[in-house]
């Protein structure tokens, strides 16, 4: 590829730093040209390292520049112009105008963050700033939390790809650091010396921790605006002569290199370069808890995070690391082994390279009918629904990665930031109609919303958006889909006559819709029995579902009995649960764990009949993502399930279950993996459940791997179905 790197020249520290090591990577397999709009030392130590540089010396003749930058489009022909910083964002978006080459810009902090403390800066370049990179193609994020960040500011998720910074490791040593049982403890932070980086937060923090241990010593690499301000803080704490302010550091191998505690105390990041020197010369890490940075600090196993400006939380750190060499120790190893692993130069380049494949596919179907409309009972609080969205999304990017997505929502925003795709409110009919004239898919999207419990209307309104896509030329598939129950004769005769004529297929989640639709004569599409398309979502990681419970103070080890309960109109046994949890405990030690699949209403449910038991028992209260519900449920010995979704997830995670019958689906659900322990919920007595317990308990765990098969393998007619519908006529 050619690539043209487009810069303003002026960039420095972390910065200049991805700038040319980015570069330098790409180089190796590319032709790169770094364009820089003034010279500098990120043009200067371009050319050390043999990079192809062209200088337009202009400063702001904007004329001249663009003049410029033209004639070497047409002379180099890049297949991609990648802009860094404030000024070249601006040229990126002026480009556009004349030359059909995509523009990408790589976002390393927030624009509206970046002049902090400079209004007349801030409501200039920045303005400047953000409105130039809303006019770019694509955006490079360096974090998640900075994908988030464009995401909330109006950007189109599928236009963003998140790239962590990366440095090499090649050349570290693999040893770790050798102790140090006396002298002076460094804490160093290497940053500008402005409001963003909050280091008067760290001069008070370092200010408390010295005075428990006289040992520490600060040190401060970096030059800006707030040096004199600091300078007189370290005074009026009294720790000046234990703080030293170095100045600007080139050589950051040197500097870490004595530094035994490297802190960062900004209260806006993207991906900091620092914490990822400091981790080559295996340096322990305390850090605040913003940007990117958990993603590799982890707190208690890489390091340890505070909240921004959390004095006394940081203090604490602080002191702990410098009284405890084994820890400082564990600290910095287990954070360069994750360093070196996942952030080396190499996994940089593999992954801007892959961005910019994406792009250049992308543009071949610019103008094209392409890409999905969802449509479902999403943007609700429903872990469920939620996770039938995700895993549909999840599906249909693996048949086709660059599809673009529409999900109507209640909540567009909260879609948007949750799935990181473009939504729109689900009652915008105008929009709605838009968008289906553009896409090739429209999407029927899983639970039960072919039924007239909630209202007629709910149920007039989906059959109105399959007329609606089939009068737009969209295919059509209801995708792992449960059906009724439909109540009124004369709803069922306009559902059959719609569901006949506008679905090309339908799959559905359980047999009792298939007999339903059987009885309603609907006949004419392809219609497959599948699963819920959640079942693909997999578990989170054991550390994931071990912080899970911790962040509820429930012991992560033990055996447990999850109970995932909800209001509904006819009041529930509360007197059978609470009686079955406290036989579940003292037969076979099992602790209750009251776990919400839509928060909070099931919460305070759970909370409620909590409070009421003689035994230890927990209510969990906090949202969790789907991976991380079945990972909590797949963890437990048994879980009496209300919610469909519960037990859904406990058999993808291959823990048996028991279902508490309110609907219809819950008993076609338990059926359907080949079991019968499901209790209507009006006959729901503590005799009943409790006998039920004992036979699961005493059931071999094959049963359980069995039904887990089952659904795993019923799942993927979901998407062999999709992937039929969207092949070209003819194609295999």
């Amino acid at each position: 590829m050619n690539i043209m790197l487009l810069v303003a020249g002026g960039d420095i520290g972390g910065g200049k730093t991805h700038i040319l090591s980015l570069a330098k990577q790409l180089s190796t397999t590319n032709n790169v040209l770094v364009f820089s709009l003034r010279s500098g030392v990120l043009t200067n130590e371009a050319r050390e390292m043999g990079l192809d540089v062209t200088i337009s010396q202009n400063g702001w003749n904007a004329s001249k520049d663009l003049r410029n930058l033209k004639a070497t489009i047409d002379t180099f022909h890049p297949d991609v112009i990648h802009c860094h910083g404030a000024k070249a964002n601006m040229y990126g978006a002026l480009l556009k105008l004349f030359r059909d080459v995509p523009v990408i810009t790589t976002v390393h902090s927030d624009p509206k963050l970046d002049y902090m403390g400079q209004p007349h800066k801030q409501y200039t370049y920045g303005v400047i700033n953000e409105l130039a990179i809303k006019s770019v193609d694509f955006y490079m994020a360096v974090a998640d939390r900075m994908e988030l960040t464009l995401i909330e500011r109006g950007m189109d998720p599928q236009s963003i790809f998140t790239i962590y910074n990366g440095i090499d490791f090649s050349t570290a040593s693999p040893d770790p650091r050798p102790s140090k049982p006396e002298g002076d403890l460094v804490v160093g932070i290497a940053a500008r010396l402005n409001p963003v980086k909050d280091i008067g937060t760290l001069v008070k923090a370092f200010a408390k921790a010295y005075e428990r241990n006289p040992r520490l010593f600060l040190s401060i690499a970096g030059t800006g605006e707030d040096e004199a301000m600091l300078r007189q803080l370290a005074k009026d704490l009294g720790v000046d002569h234990r703080v030293r302010f170095e100045g600007w550091i080139s050589d950051m191998q040197e500097y870490f290199a004595g530094v035994d505690i490297n802190v960062l105390s900004s209260v806006s990041e993207t991906f900091p370069y620092s914490l990822l020197e400091g981790a080559y010369h295996h340096c322990p890490a305390i850090a605040s808890r913003v940007g990117g940075i958990p993603t590799l600090i982890q707190h208690g196993e890489t390091g340890f995070l505070f909240e921004s400006g959390d004095v006394d939380s940081f203090a604490e750190y602080i002191y702990q690391l410098s009284v405890d060499e084994e820890l400082r120790r564990t600290l910095a190893e287990n954070l360069f082994q994750k360093a070196k692993n996942e952030f080396s130069l190499d996994r940089m380049k593999e992954v801007q390279e892959e961005a910019y494949r994406t792009i250049l596919r992308r543009r071949q179907y610019k103008g094209k009918r392409r890409g999905a409309v969802l449509c479902g009972a999403y943007g609700r609080g429903n872990a469920g629904d939620e996770a039938i969205l995700k895993g549909i999304l999840n599906q249909l990017s693996e048949i086709d990665p660059d599809m673009p997505f529409w999900v109507m929502s209640r909540d567009p925003k909260d879609t948007r930031l949750t799935h990181k795709v473009n939504s729109l409110y689900l009652f915008n009919v105008f929009k709605f109609w838009r968008k289906l004239r553009k896409s090739q898919l429209f999407v029927n999207g899983g639970g039960s919303l072919m039924q007239d419990v909630t209202s007629s209307r709910s149920l007039m309104f989906y059959l109105f958006t399959l007329k609606a896509a089939k009068l737009s030329g969209c295919k059509i598939i209801m995708y792992g889909c449960g059906i009724g129950p439909i109540t009124k004769e004369t709803n069922k005769k306009i559902a059959a006559r719609v569901l006949n004529s506008t679905p090309d297929t339908i799959t559905l989640r359980d047999s009792s819709s298939k007999a339903l639709l059987d009885d309603m004569g609907v006949n004419k599409p392809e219609i497959s029995l599948s699963a819920d398309p959640t079942v693909n979502l997999g578990r989170a990681t054991a550390s994931r579902v071990r912080g899970a419970f911790l962040s509820e103070n429930i012991p992560a080890d033990g055996k447990k009995i999850g109970f995932c309960l909800r209001h509904w109109k006819k009041p529930l046994n509360e007197e059978a649960i609470i009686a079955a949890a406290e036989y579940a405990h003292q037969k076979y030690g099992l602790t209750p764990v009251f776990v919400p699949i839509e928060t909070p209403r099931d919460a305070v449910l759970g909370q409620k009949i909590c409070e009421r038991l003689s035994v230890p028992g927990y209510a969990c209260q906090n949202r969790y993502t789907v991976e991380e519900l079945i990972g909590m449920l797949g963890s437990m010995e048994l879980v009496v399930g209300m919610r469909l979704h519960s037990l859904i997830f406990a058999t993808a995670g291959g823990t048996p279950v028991i279902g508490v019958s309110y609907d219809v689906k819950v008993d076609s659900f338990i059926k359907d993996i080949g079991s019968e322990y499901c209790i209507p919920m009006d006959e729901l007595t503590t005799e009943q459940l409790c006998g039920y317990i004992d036979a699961v308990m005493v059931q071999p765990e094959s049963r359980a791997e069995e039904a887990q098969k089952r659904l795993m393998a019923m799942e993927h007619i979901n998407r062999d179905a999709a992937k039929r519908l969207l092949q070209p006529e003819g194609g295999k």
